[in-house]
């Protein structure tokens, strides 16, 4: 299966992911990187990890439509089987949506349909609830709304400071993205099953 990850920033979720897949290019193939943002330091992982990489925004077309379309033409240019989110921090619109229906899959640092949207941690701490967590969900027209895939809690401690939880959650997304991607391909690899 050939994958794009899609990513704005830091970009420690695209590195987990990667660093996963080596040595599994039989089941799963990173085709390259997508960035939004230059100078975003995710492309610097991608050069030291021997990623290819593509980088363009919005700003660089005359409407959003044509940036989307421009996106489905690098994805099938490449012959991608999914989209995989990590930390993409745009909202995805029909052009991908309908290249790739059920093919695009987020993480989300949040157990969903709770504190949805950019700052699920710090929504989540700042709420004072007992716990929160992580979801991985397929993209759909609506914000963290898609079918869910995988959750995995994490409990806050009284004690932890906003970095506290933040470091917690990510600890939990760099075990369970990969995770989730890697039993979902080799489920459709040997039953020829789709997720729709």
């Amino acid at each position: 299966m050939r994958c794009a990850i899609f990513a704005s920033g830091q970009g420690s979720n695209f590195q987990a992911l990667v660093e996963a897949f080596q040595g599994l290019k039989s089941e799963i193939e990173i085709a390259f990187l997508f960035c939004d943002q230059a100078g975003a330091y995710v492309l610097k992982r991608a050069q030291n990890l021997h990623i290819s990489a593509f980088q363009f925004s919005p700003t660089d077309f005359s409407s959003r439509q044509d940036y989307e379309e421009a996106l489905v033409d690098l994805c099938q240019r490449h012959h991608l089987d999914y989209i995989l989110l990590a930390g993409y921090m745009r909202l995805i619109h029909q052009p991908l949506l309908q290249a790739y229906p059920n093919r695009i899959i987020n993480i989300h640092p949040s157990l969903l349909p709770n504190f949805p949207g950019r700052h699920g941690i710090r929504d989540a701490y700042d709420s004072g609830v007992a716990k929160t967590g992580v979801t991985v969900h397929i993209i759909d027209e609506n914000i963290d709304q898609g079918k869910i895939l995988a959750q995995e809690a994490v409990r806050i401690d009284p004690a932890w400071q906003l970095e506290d939880l933040e470091t917690a959650i990510h600890t939990i997304e760099h075990q369970l993205y990969p995770q989730v991607i890697l039993e979902l391909v080799r489920k459709e690899m040997n039953h020829g099953k789709s997720i729709n």
